[in-house]
This record gives structure tokens, sequence and C-alpha cells, in this order.
């Protein structure tokens, strides 16, 4: 993937939603190294090769010929695709007057003037692109989630939920989105053939989920989590930490976070318990 377009249409933005989705980025890359950078990344195995370069005139190597040299990238083998990034001139001026810098191509002239020049030189690549996205009324969020309709596989934009059993007496997870206190049940510590087993356990879990409350509870919490996967997703957060809490994070913490994920995988939500503390005590 080859990330080009004007100064301040959303270059950056581009760049992290692709990071997200599993592309590894390199930001500014001068365009005389896009060969060796793709061979760099074909050579690397999997984890890199579905590779996105951030272009831009700021590079002192940027020339006009970008589509000579993606076709010198397709002569190699390679299957390059451009993603030209664009606004409005009065969006792009805003933009600039909002940070309070110049236009990296205005010299001694007007911000106007930057983004004329920036255009000529661009105006090749922006002919070739294979994709042109328009920001000129996209704020961020908007912005990230068309290039992941674009360019991302379907489960890398789902919400992965954790939940996160902890031990009240070890302090809240510092990364909570959600705070369970599963204190109101039973304590398994205080039966003798369960206190040595931990949550993950048949007998200790069937104990918990048996306790009044216990399914409900996990049922209509894990109802809650699902109604709000959706909203996070549209917002861009692409994991959410459930910290599901006891005494010791040994048994009933442990047990109602397996439950937890069970449930929130049953509704279609992608979920996977994490036990903190669990062979603390």
């Amino acid at each position: 993937m080859i990330v080009t377009g004007a100064s301040g249409g959303g270059r950056s933005t581009v760049a992290k939603a692709l990071e997200n989705v599993g592309y590894y980025v390199v930001d500014n890359l001068p365009q005389a190294l896009m060969v060796n950078m793709a061979e760099l990344a074909y050579e690397s195995g999997d984890p890199t090769r579905r590779t996105a370069m951030v272009l831009d005139v700021r590079s002192h190597a940027f020339t006009k010929d970008l589509v000579g040299a993606v076709a010198d990238l397709k002569d190699r083998g390679f299957k390059p695709r451009v993603v030209f990034v664009d606004a409005e001139d009065d969006v792009l001026v805003r933009r600039y007057e909002k940070v309070r810098r110049a236009h990296p191509l205005q010299g001694s002239g007007r911000i106007l003037d930057g983004i004329a020049a920036e255009r000529e030189v661009l105006a090749p690549a922006r002919d070739s692109a294979d994709a042109l996205i328009d920001t000129s009324h996209l704020n961020e969020n908007q912005l990230r989630s068309r290039v992941e309709e674009l360019f991302a596989p379907a489960d890398s934009r789902r919400l992965r939920i954790t939940t996160l059993s902890f031990g009240f007496k070890y302090g809240i997870p510092l990364d909570a989105d959600f705070v369970v206190d599963v204190r109101f049940l039973p304590n398994p510590y205080w039966i003798p053939e369960l206190r040595e087993h931990v949550g993950s356990d048949a007998e200790v879990s069937e104990y918990v989920l048996q306790q009044p409350g216990a399914a409900s509870f996990v049922e209509r919490y894990a109802q809650l989590i699902a109604d709000t996967a959706p909203g996070f997703e549209r917002e861009g957060k692409r994991y959410v930490t459930v910290a599901v809490g006891c005494t010791g994070g040994k048994h009933r913490s442990v047990a109602i976070s397996e439950a937890l994920a069970t449930e929130l995988r049953a509704s279609g939500v992608s979920a996977y318990p994490h036990h903190r503390d669990l062979g603390l005590e």
C-alpha cells in the first residue's frame, strides 16, 4: 500500500488506521527506497507483508514520477495499491491555521501558494490512484472507519473484549473499562473441598454459577456489554477490558469472567478471559 496526498489531508490518520488493522506502516519514506522497502517486507515473512508506505513532499527524495515508481514495483512482481488522501483547499487552509503551521511548500508565500505547488507535484499520483479519499467533511473517527471499510479484513474491525479477573486486595486493574464486583456471591474459599481449587475448575465454577442471582447476572451483564459493542466499534475502540473482581482473584472472579466470555461469544462478540491474580495466593 502506498499512501500519499495533500499535506493536511489526513495521511497520518490513514496510517494509524492501517496500522490498527494489521499493516506494517513506514511513515515519510523517501520514494527512492520504495522498492527496497517492499523487498525487505517480503523477505521478512508474513508479519510484514501487508506493508503501507507513506510518502509526502516533505521528503527531499520525492519526485513527480511516483507513477513510474509504482510501475517499477509491478515489474518486480509486487501488487501495489496507491491511496490518495485529499481535501478541498479551504479545508486545508483551515487545518493549517488551526495548528498554526506553515505549509511545507509555501516558502515566503501564503498557505494557498503551498497547496497549489503541492497539487502540481502530486497531480500524476492523484490521477493514477487506486483509491481517492476526500477528507473534507470527515472527522478522524469517520476517516478511520472509511479506511477500515476499504482495506481491513472483516475480523480486524471487530471489538475484542477481555474479561479480566482480579482480586480487590491487589488493586483494581488500571486498564479496566468496566469494573464488576462479584463479592455478592458466597466465597468458595470457605468450602474446604473447594479452597485449593480455582474458579476455572468445574467444581468451583458450578458452585459459583449455581448461587442465586449468578446466572442471571452473567446473562444480563453480557447483554449490556454486547449492546455497547457496536457503539465502541463505531467510535474506533478495538479493545475493551471488563475487570471482574472478588477478594483474592482466585475463585468467584475467575468463574464469572470465564462465564461472561462464554456468554459474550454465544452472542457473537469476540471475548476472551484472562486471570491477572490467579496463583498469587
